[in-house]
């Protein structure tokens, strides 16, 4: 496909088209100031079309992102289990309790949960053993009160309003120690009295 493109100071010159239109390869130009002022544009517009590439590819994965995380609204929450005496604030879990609570942690605010504990196999044969419904707070954390199980393995359900997918799951092992044995008073000796 032959064209004639304006050259800057020469006029019009024959340019033969043999790639895409953007890229036109020259084969008859005979003016060496007509080839770098080609060469110049095809890089100029090299870097302008990478550039917007570049910006237009980050704007997409940034709206991706956003939608992403707005549509999987429900599920950005943790649940721990806490032995009674660990503050509500510490983030760590803690399997191997006694006495115990169930704490939430960055839930959606006000949201509804129902929870489930299992006893759980080696030691369970997975019958629910202690159930309830918590309402997060404003900040999407709670707790439950204090719970106490027998000695054991178990796993926690936790359902909640707005989750995409599966329950939250823990499992942790109750390990209460037996009470010691307080030892029994001896018996007092009592005075004899004298046998008539």
């Amino acid at each position: 496909m032959n064209s004639r493109v304006l050259a800057p100071g020469m006029g019009w010159v024959g340019v033969t088209v043999t790639g895409p239109p953007a890229f036109p390869r020259m084969s008859h130009v005979s003016n060496p100031e007509v080839s770098v002022t080609i060469v110049k544009w095809r890089t100029n517009l090299t870097v302008l079309v990478g550039a917007t590439l570049v910006a237009t590819g980050s704007t997409l994965q940034g709206l991706s992102s956003g939608t992403t995380s707005a549509a999987r609204k429900g599920d950005n929450g943790t649940v721990k289990i806490h032995r009674s005496t660990t503050p509500v604030t510490d983030r760590r879990n803690e399997p191997h309790v006694c006495v115990f609570y169930l704490d939430a942690f960055g839930f959606d605010p006000g949201q509804s949960v129902s929870w489930q504990i299992k006893s759980w196999p080696p030691t369970g044969n997975r019958t629910v053993v202690a159930s309830g419904v918590l309402t997060l707070n404003s900040n999407g954390g709670g707790r439950t009160g204090n719970k106490t199980l027998a000695n054991g393995h178990y796993k926690l359900f936790w359902n909640f309003t707005g989750e995409h997918g599966s329950a939250k799951h823990k499992v942790f092992w109750v390990n209460c120690a037996a009470p010691t044995p307080s030892p029994s008073p001896s018996p007092t000796p009592s005075p004899s009295s004298p046998v008539s």
